[in-house]
């Protein structure tokens, strides 16, 4: 059985502060065509789930959550999070909960996928170059992050969840969105190297073929488990890849579905 890449230095899991980072660059892909803007409405618009109101309503306990970084609040204010999960739990859909989206898979709530935007974004004033995505799921996370960043390549190893993003995200058509069916451990190296990497799902550690594929001035964001003793217990981890090396910072505890190897 082939060994499971790991991430080359034992973690530290004594809490520390996020720091810097910056850019990457191009690939193959499965493009979800044409662009759409980010603008949040200051005026609510539709009804029921499709208001704006409502989505202003989940940006506004984002902010007081802590979460400040103006591109992040829009596109989370942007993506109707709604048409992302299953119709008996829409009424769920704009709750800070993570929510089944099927195949043992979840939606991460709100509040995670803003501050890891956030943590990915560290204060850059522009949008990020290219962005590497580990775990599709539903397509949600894709979506937002295609509002923050100037490419996105996202991969998924469940050939269920890869269709069912597809069909989630077609009517969005975003150009610079392009889903991948494969193994999310091994990343994408044709598309290396990248401004940013986020994952979706935490392992023991972070796979070296990652940390290949980050660009010097990028960063990564995954959550990573605290050891053998620590009973499935998960933080996230900021890798940041800088010209005299790597710089690594433990945050906060988190829960996410775990890392697996192969495609299904």
């Amino acid at each position: 059985m082939k060994e499971r890449p790991r991430f080359p230095a034992r973690l530290d899991f004594s809490v520390g502060k996020p720091t810097p980072n910056q850019p990457g660059s191009a690939p193959a892909r499965t493009p979800v065509k044409a662009a759409a803007k980010a603008s949040v409405s200051l005026v609510p618009q539709g009804h029921g789930m499709d208001s704006s109101a409502v989505r202003m309503n989940m940006v506004q306990k984002l902010r007081q959550q802590g979460i400040t970084d103006p591109l992040v609040l829009e596109a989370m204010g942007t993506i109707e999070r709604h048409r992302f999960v299953d119709s008996a739990l829409i009424n769920q859909a704009y709750e800070d909960t993570s929510l089944p989206i099927g195949l043992g898979q979840t939606i991460s709530k709100p509040g995670v996928v803003s501050r890891m935007a956030e943590l990915l974004r560290n204060g850059a004033t522009g949008k990020l170059g290219r962005v590497l995505e580990i775990g599709t799921g539903c397509g949600y996370q894709a979506a937002v992050l295609s509002l923050l960043a100037h490419e996105v390549y996202s991969i998924e190893r469940l050939r269920g969840l890869h269709d069912k993003a597809r069909e989630n995200l077609r009517h969005l058509r975003l150009a610079n969105l392009h889903l991948l069916f494969g193994d999310g451990m091994a990343g994408f190296e044709k598309g290396a190297p990248y401004a940013a990497i986020i994952a979706a799902a935490g392992g023991e550690a972070v796979p070296q073929a990652w940390v290949d594929q980050l660009a010097v001035g990028g960063r990564l964001v995954a959550p990573v488990s605290a050891g053998a003793t620590s009973a499935g217990k998960q933080a996230l981890v900021v890798i940041d890849r800088t010209a005299q090396g790597l710089r690594q910072t433990v945050l906060e505890a988190v829960h996410f579905v775990p890392l697996k190897s192969g495609v299904a």
